[in-house]
């Protein structure tokens, strides 16, 4: 066997040859978590590219290959023994960029279209480089031939969606990727070992050998290894002085990130964490480090350990000023911010700062991350402009007010006070960032009324509160009709304004609150503790106005509490909202559609701006998918491209999307705003189960579990007969070796049916979760969107059996494509005959197939 470094592009261009699949193989099987890993890294060699360093690249892995049986001498094929995930991932990668710049430039397709996808002058199967198993080879095709109109459910059709969507997002105006620099980065920065087997060779014997895997050393276990080999007089007295009191008082993996952010804060803004110990390594032998200066290394790995614990343990804290920052970060889950927290602190510790000004620039961290949740500016560049704060920080000028203009320089995108109080009043808060993140902001202006006696935010139990309800009864909606605009229905308007922060509060009584009338709410939230809930308890009525009204008044206290960006610092203008409803449409799954509306009050933004950006920007992926909210073409709707066509019907029909015999798009196909807002947010409001769930124990007396909470909610909107239902799936469910665990509730209480270890996260998996009614009766969510995480049902063939399955329930009508989403099934329908025993059988073959997945 011949083994060599090469790359992708010397790999596959050239003259003509192909790279065989062979039967043993898997077939396509990388999912979204993969394909996030390559595409960072795949920005990461982009940015090298584009700041002119040319030696660094990334190891990607090795590509096996043996000649095929059906070599000649004038077209060489291969048979791929290992690699195959690599190799097609790539190609759809390229494909998609292909089909990217298609419109704009037609000659550059053309040219990524020879030189790795094609053998120009080939028919038939040799025309593609790349030929995988026959079970993809369909798939794989259709995309090299592409664009595709319609894409189908399968790995290969979801992998080559997630490069198209990330196209569009690296357009993003904070960190704008030139899409050919990405091409060059996957064709020429990410370097393969290709390993080329000889004829003779037991090439099925080779494939077993490469994919037997054993437990692998973390980046801290090879750091340590490493540096006590170095260490070979003065080994033992440091580990003993140093290293063992490190090991005891950190994690693992807490003592691998103090490793990184020690390479971080010496000013290596470029290191990854995974490669933290070729950088080290790459450092000390480059300085050909002694015994001596690998001890001091050690030693102050020591030392700045204190001073990392008070980022994990901000109770420690003695100032409470810095100490309230430390506790709001934390609670903000803001790792990302760690090398500009450490440099605070250890500047701190050296007494380059005190914590007067230590706190005043932990003031700038936190408004930074806060006004940029509020006003939705995208996360994905975080990493980046933390990581180069010590290697960027001013040295003309005091360390806080360093870190202020910093933070306030061109493209970072620290939202001014104008653009805050605007998104406050119209933009969705409610849809965006984690729901700890919105619970901190609400407890942050909560604390800004200064009560003389102030909730303990660690001891209650509070949870975040519609006042005027998601799911409106007639009142509301009388009131809401009054106060609409011409041209806007009351659930327009209600759509609008549910989720912004004017009508959000913080309560304890969430539950009791639910869906009631303003007059009825007012009682409870007049006794509250909290002071905000009081100013809402004492207004007559809770309308579009007052809403308004109280998003001004909060709007007043953010601007106070969250410093602003320097003014004159170079910032750049943003086009962020529209960019967002780019990506949102880029990632329509196939078979769905969404109105003007909806997309608006996603955005915060007016359906009739929507309209106009849309007819009047060229190459908007998806645009043709937007219709009104009756489902029908607009009919100011024109194509913004001369061969897009003109028959927007026949391109709906291509996608999946059905008509009523009015010729209405299906109404079930349609995406909510809430469902937008899943496509292309964090999806971790409820994945927290499996830390959350308990199983029903026994209550003292008096008190009432979350079980009988559970059961006493539903039966206040549904029948009796549905409750029993529950009731029997419940036991059912017992019966197949599931337990039922029973959420805090955040609207309200919640129950999942669990398989698994009670109480040990990652290790459980759950199909749906039930929900009481809220005045709407009870609901299943079916959780796609999740189990698209979890093996087996990575596979999206299993999540769309699932939902075969579950669609042969009288009544039940789930769209393929909100297989990316959490459809909702009415527990009403449990009533309905022979649909709780096709429910039970539907689980049964669920958990056979999560217990078998090990051999799947």
């Amino acid at each position: 066997m011949q083994a060599k470094e090469t790359l992708f592009a010397d790999l596959v261009q050239g003259k003509a040859q192909q790279f065989q699949v062979p039967l043993y193989q898997r077939t396509y099987s990388w999912t979204e978590k993969q394909l996030r890993q390559l595409w960072s890294d795949i920005l990461e060699q982009a940015e090298l590219i584009e700041r002119g360093e040319q030696a660094n690249t990334h190891f990607l892995g090795s590509v096996v290959l043996a000649p095929s049986p059906q070599n000649d001498a004038t077209f060489s094929r291969w048979l791929v023994v290992d690699g195959q995930q690599r190799l097609t991932t790539l190609s759809l990668a390229l494909a998609a960029i292909r089909d990217h710049v298609k419109d704009a430039e037609p000659r550059q397709a053309e040219r990524i279209d020879e030189q790795y996808l094609i053998n120009k002058w080939q028919t038939g199967i040799d025309h593609f480089r790349l030929l995988p198993t026959q079970a993809d080879r369909t798939q794989f095709a259709a995309h090299i031939r592409g664009p595709l109109t319609e894409q189908v459910g399968s790995s290969v059709a979801t992998a080559y969606s997630f490069f198209r969507r990330k196209l569009v997002e690296a357009a993003d105006p904070s960190a704008p990727q030139d899409v050919f620099r990405i091409e060059q980065a996957i064709t020429s920065r990410l370097t393969l070992v290709a390993v080329t087997a000889q004829h003779g060779d037991n090439v099925h014997r080779i494939f077993e050998s490469l994919n037997n895997t054993g437990l692998k050393l973390s980046q801290a276990d090879l750091l340590r290894n490493y540096l006590f080999m170095k260490l070979t007089t003065r080994g033992e007295h440091v580990y003993e002085t140093y290293w063992l009191p490190l090991q005891d008082s950190l994690s693992n993996e807490e003592l691998e990130q103090l490793m990184w952010l020690q390479l971080v804060l010496d000013g290596d803004d470029r290191v990854r964490r995974q490669d933290l110990y070729a950088a080290q390594q790459q450092r000390f032998e480059r300085d050909e480090a002694s015994e001596e200066e690998i001890e001091d290394y050690i030693r102050e790995l020591y030392g700045r350990a204190a001073v990392f614990r008070r980022l994990l343990h901000p109770e420690e804290e003695p100032d409470a000023a810095v100490r309230a920052h430390l506790l709001r970060l934390n609670a903000w889950q803001a790792q990302v911010t760690y090398p500009a927290l450490m440099l605070l602190l250890d500047r701190r510790a050296r007494g380059d700062l005190d914590s007067t000004d230590t706190a005043r620039a932990m003031s700038y961290i936190e408004s930074f991350l806060v006004r940029r949740m509020i006003c939705r500016v995208p996360t994905n560049n975080l990493n980046r402009i933390f990581q180069s704060v010590p290697g960027q920080l001013p040295l003309d000028v005091p360390v806080a007010d360093g870190l202020h203009q910093l933070l306030s320089s061109e493209n970072r995108f620290w939202p001014d006070d104008r653009e805050l109080r605007e998104k406050i009043q119209k933009a969705p808060f409610y849809q965006f960032g984690r729901s700890q993140q919105r619970k901190v902001v609400l407890q942050r202006l909560e604390e800004s009324y200064e009560h003389p006696e102030p909730v303990d935010f660690a001891a209650a139990q509070l949870t975040i509160e519609h006042v005027m309800p998601q799911s409106p009864g007639d009142e509301w909606l009388e009131m809401l009709e009054e106060e609409a605009a011409d041209g806007e229905s009351a659930k327009d308007l209600h759509s609008r304004l549910q989720h912004t922060l004017g009508n959000l509060t913080l309560t304890a009584v969430n539950s009791e609150l639910s869906n009631h009338p303003f007059e009825r709410k007012q009682g409870l939230l007049h006794g509250s503790h909290l002071e905000m809930n009081r100013r809402i308890a004492a207004t007559e009525r809770w309308g579009a106005k007052e809403i308004l009204a109280r998003a001004d008044e909060l709007a007043d206290r953010a601007i106070s509490l969250w410093p602003a960006p320097l003014r004159g610092v170079g910032r750049a203008q943003r086009s962020r909202d529209w960019h967002l409803a780019h990506q949102v449409l880029a990632a329509l799954p196939h078979g769905t559609w969404t109105s003007y509306g909806d997309l608006a009050a996603f955005l915060g933004s007016g359906a009739q701006a929507v309209g106009n950006h849309l007819a009047s920007t060229p190459g908007v992926v998806g645009a043709y998918r937007v219709l009104t909210s009756e489902g029908k073409v607009s009919e100011g709707f024109r194509w913004t491209s001369d061969d897009e066509g003109d028959d927007v019907r026949s391109r709906l029909a291509a996608d999946a999307i059905r008509f009523t015999v009015t010729g209405a798009a299906d109404p079930a196909q349609r995406l909510t705003a809430d469902d937008l807002a899943l496509l292309v947010t964090e999806d971790d409001d409820r994945a927290e189960a499996e830390d959350t769930a308990q199983r029903t124990t026994s209550a003292g007396q008096g008190e009432e579990t979350r079980a009988d909470r559970f059961f006493r909610q539903l039966a206040a909107d549904d029948s009796p007969e549905t409750v029993e239902a529950v009731r029997a799936l419940f036991a059912r469910w017992e019966e197949l070796g599931g337990w039922i665990g029973h959420g805090a509730g955040q609207v309200m209480t919640s129950a999942f049916l669990m398989l698994g270890q009670a109480g040990a996260p990652g290790r459980g998996i759950w199909p749906m979760t039930l929900y009481p009614g809220s005045g709407r009766g009870g609901t299943a969510e079916v959780v796609f969107q999740y189990l698209a995480t979890r093996d087996p049902f990575t596979d999206r063939a299993l999540r769309a059996e699932l939902l075969t399955r579950l669609n042969k329930l009288e009544g039940v009508h789930i769209p393929e494509g909100k297989l990316e989403l959490r459809p909702n099934i009415r527990l009403s329908l449990l009533e309905k005959n022979g649909n709780l025993e096709l429910l039970a059988e539907t689980l049964v073959w669920f958990r056979d197939r999560w217990e078998t997945r090990e051999t799947v």
